[in-house]
């Protein structure tokens, strides 16, 4: 394939999308349409006991409401997917209803891949001893999507998982699922249910999904439809993220905001050609180090580590700086109007601006958070001619630090 980006291929089947408040209301009416009979919702404990969210949900569901799963964790360890696949045959469920922040989505598709196998205990168990789990022939159980946070995990082929069955292992290994049969049949975007969402949690996670829009603008994998739609996300994310922080939030631009998400991770997650890089490398990174939240990282992180990719590489600048509404007057400025928009748009949310700020990260993990990030697998996504070496990250953590 040339590196002319107007020469591509794309290959992207989306779930249909509903986007707009109260759109919960309409499962049963999705699920008829698909011929699904019965519903196991799939979420953690807390979302399971906030009746704001959950009442709709099941309302919206009605009579094919066959049951709630509500055990899965940020630890997304593949145990609790298989007590999700137990439940599901136990109720004979036909779709699973993922409710929630990107760990109950991602448990969700772990339990849809594990229902191809013919005995999903048995191949569960196996992929905790080999640290590794894919698809089987056949069809997966169907997923809907109906999340409360903005990540952006939702338009998505992939999920993560760690290989453990629960949280007595010690270090377990982490890792993911991706197949184009894992894609959401549905995606529902309900204005209401991410107003109760706590703030801190929104606005953490809406800095994850932002970062998908910047990135699929430099990684080598974009495309023409890729640059169009996060484009445009980036446009409406910062109109409307200000509003997260407001109370009430207003309501344009929370649909901004949930129309813009829509957008950034459109594309984002197409089989062989995935659109994550640097930023979610380095948010990766941390993972074995810290427990906060991977857009607390990516805010912190991301204003240094666009600086050190305009440093080496054009990095796309001009069109990053037409969607984020800047301008300058030559490269240099180019580039610098783009790492402040993108630190504007964290301390917007409210974000730390330094490492040293996150609970019990020490500088002298730097060192193994440095050979992790090299180690990932999306810097196979970055511009050709970057190639970053362990001593280049850790000057970037060191002046994140």
């Amino acid at each position: 394939m040339t590196d002319d980006r107007r020469r591509f291929e794309f290959a992207y089947r989306p779930g249909e999308i509903a986007c707009y408040p109260g759109c919960v209301t309409d499962l049963e009416a999705a699920c008829e349409r698909h011929g699904w009979e019965r519903a196991l919702v799939v979420c953690g404990t807390t979302v399971g006991a906030t009746p704001a969210v959950m009442d709709p949900v099941r309302e919206g569901l009605g009579d094919r409401l066959a049951g709630v799963f509500d055990e899965t964790t940020p630890e997304k360890y593949l145990g609790t997917a298989i007590e999700g696949v137990r439940r599901a045959r136990a109720v004979d469920a036909d779709v699973l209803v993922a409710v929630g922040g990107g760990s109950s989505l991602d448990v969700a598709t772990v339990m849809a891949t594990l229902t191809t196998h013919d005995d999903p205990d048995e191949a569960g168990h196996r992929a905790v001893d080999e640290a590794s789990l894919a698809l089987a022939a056949g069809d997966p159980l169907p997923v809907v999507a109906v999340p409360t946070t903005l990540a952006g995990a939702d338009l998505s082929t992939v999920a993560g998982v760690t290989f453990a069955h629960g949280p007595d292992a010690d270090d377990p290994p982490s890792g993911g699922v991706g197949d184009a049969r894992l894609m959401p049949a549905a995606i529902r975007y309900d204005a209401d249910l991410f107003r109760t969402t706590p703030t801190a949690v929104l606005t953490a996670s809406a800095m994850n999904g932002f970062d998908k829009g910047v990135e699929a603008l430099y990684t080598r994998n974009s495309t023409p439809i890729t640059d169009g739609t996060a484009a445009r996300g980036l446009r409406l994310l910062r109109s409307g993220l200000p509003t997260l922080r407001e109370d009430p939030m207003e309501s344009d631009r929370l649909d901004d905001v949930l129309a813009g998400i829509v957008c950034v991770q459109y594309g984002v997650s197409e089989p062989g050609a995935y659109k994550l890089s640097l930023v979610h490398a380095f948010g990766h990174g941390f993972s074995r180090n810290t427990e906060a939240h991977q857009g607390v990282v990516h805010g912190i992180v991301a204003p240094h580590v666009l600086r050190y990719l305009f440093e080496e590489v054009d990095g796309r600048r001009d069109l990053l700086a037409e969607a984020l509404g800047v301008t300058a007057a030559d490269a240099d400025a180019t580039a610098s109007a783009v790492v402040d928009a993108v630190a504007d748009v964290r301390d917007g949310l409210g974000l730390p601006t330094r490492l040293r700020a996150i609970d019990g990260l020490a500088r002298s993990d730097l060192d193994d958070v440095a050979e992790r990030i090299v180690d990932d697998p999306l810097l196979a996504t970055v511009p050709a001619g970057l190639d970053p070496s362990v001593a280049d990250v850790r000057d970037v953590l060191d002046a994140a630090w």
